[in-house]
């Protein structure tokens, strides 16, 4: 079932905001935090520090009204560099491959740094800053297709 989601960048210390969400919501993580060292090595990518691979890769919880709040730490040795205004996303997670491609096209019409959606070990993801600056993300999980 399409949903949507808010992920939230963070340095280093997304294990310790989602806790703290997580008392104040009352609520229970969505699945186990996933950590960088939890998911393949990516061809090319940068080996990661025993400290970086100890980083938050992924982690999600239920907030309010269906709404659920996932994040990750933007580690600076895979390249990235958290600023205000990147630090946050709208996902979208609709049914299909097909619904993807088209939600990617629509709002990365006119905008910048897209990666348009593509098969990943985890789904079918991609992203994309539409012409307003806003940050969106697609993301269909491998179970739901």
């Amino acid at each position: 079932m399409a949903s949507v989601s808010i992920y939230l960048n963070f340095q280093g210390n997304a294990e310790e905001a989602f806790n703290h969400y997580k008392k104040a919501f009352g609520t229970e993580f969505s699945n186990p935090i996933m950590r960088f060292k939890d998911a393949p090595q990516q061809p090319g990518a940068p080996a990661l520090s025993d400290d970086d691979q100890n980083k938050v890769a992924h982690v999600a919880l239920p907030i309010l009204g269906g709404i659920q709040i996932m994040g990750t730490d933007a580690l600076e040795s895979m390249g990235h560099k958290l600023v205000e205004g990147n630090n946050f996303t709208i996902s979208l997670n609709p049914d299909t491959k097909e619904e993807a491609d088209r939600l990617y096209k629509e709002l990365a019409e006119g905008g910048a740094d897209g990666v348009p959606p593509h098969d990943e070990f985890w789904g079918y993801w991609g992203t994309c800053k539409d012409r307003f600056g806003i940050r969106w993300m697609f993301n269909i999980v491998k179970q739901e297709w």
